[in-house]
């Protein structure tokens, strides 16, 4: 992840909802969640509200969207949140990785796609 992702995706995690929505599709695994059900979760905001803070974070590259039957599903997108993660501990420690490493094995453990790891967390 460049500079420029970063600042996207930290931008993008910077309003509160959209920061809630994307811990909560972490939580929820690879599997994700309906937009109405993430919209209930969210205090039962507006569907334009959600649209707009669902968008937001599809285009900052940190959810992915599939449709199944009528609803869109809306899931985490672990790689683009593992870049992140290595983007911020790239230069850890002043080229100490050893003290960081506890923080990024367990972090890269988090970001696995798979329901197990994530539910490690």
């Amino acid at each position: 992840m460049n500079e420029k992702q970063a600042l996207s995706a930290f931008a993008a995690l910077s309003q509160e909802t959209r920061l809630r929505i994307v811990r909560m599709l972490v939580t929820a695994g690879p599997e994700g969640m309906p937009a109405g059900a993430i919209g209930e979760a969210m205090d039962g905001a507006s569907s334009s509200r959600m649209s707009f803070h669902l968008s937001h974070l599809e285009q900052s590259g940190l959810i992915e969207s599939r449709r199944q039957g009528r609803s869109i599903i809306y899931s985490a997108a672990y790689p683009a949140l593992s870049g992140l993660l290595d983007f911020l501990m790239r230069d850890c420690c002043q080229g100490h990785p050893d003290v960081c490493s506890p923080v990024v094995d367990k972090l890269n453990a988090c970001c696995e796609p798979t329901r197990e790891k994530a539910n490690a967390c």
